[in-house]
């Protein structure tokens, strides 16, 4: 009998910033519905910096500029659907964000008025960020909780 793998899904997130210091979230049109950052499944034979442009292209209609690799979420509850690891990419960006494919709405936020409520850990991915911006501390690694 064929052993039968179950393995986690890649999927990239991007903090897009704007000019004016504010940073662009999707309404999600499918479950788990809420605010999220743009992003998405990483497509095989693709590299996570194509995915997340090309996600980023996809859901708010912008070109973006990847400017650093923020970090990697991994806990397998961040999804409720399936078990996913997400890299996260802060991004820059011109222009204004239309929302298209899985985005039903997209809008820029501050920190001071995030909408609630944030899919999957994105408040957790948020709070980090907003917190490197602030301190300039990136998030320490955990050991995170294992699927039963």
């Amino acid at each position: 009998m064929a052993e039968k793998y179950s393995n986690p899904l890649l999927t990239v997130d991007i903090i897009v910033e704007l000019a004016d210091a504010t940073i662009v979230l999707i309404e999600r049109k499918n479950p788990p519905h809420g605010w999220a950052l743009p992003g998405g499944f990483v497509d095989y034979g693709e590299s996570i910096e194509h995915a997340a442009i090309r996600e980023a292209e996809e859901e708010i209609s912008l070109n973006v500029t990847l400017t650093e690799q923020f970090y990697t979420y991994s806990d397998p509850r961040r999804d409720p659907r399936h078990h996913t690891v997400s890299t996260v990419f802060i991004a820059t960006t011109v222009g204004v964000p239309r929302a298209a494919d899985d985005a039903k709405t997209v809008r820029t936020f501050r920190e001071s008025n995030l909408p609630a409520p944030l899919a999957f850990d994105h408040a957790q991915i948020l709070r980090d960020y907003f917190t490197l911006k602030k301190t300039g501390s990136r998030p320490k690694p955990e050991i995170g909780g294992k699927l039963s």
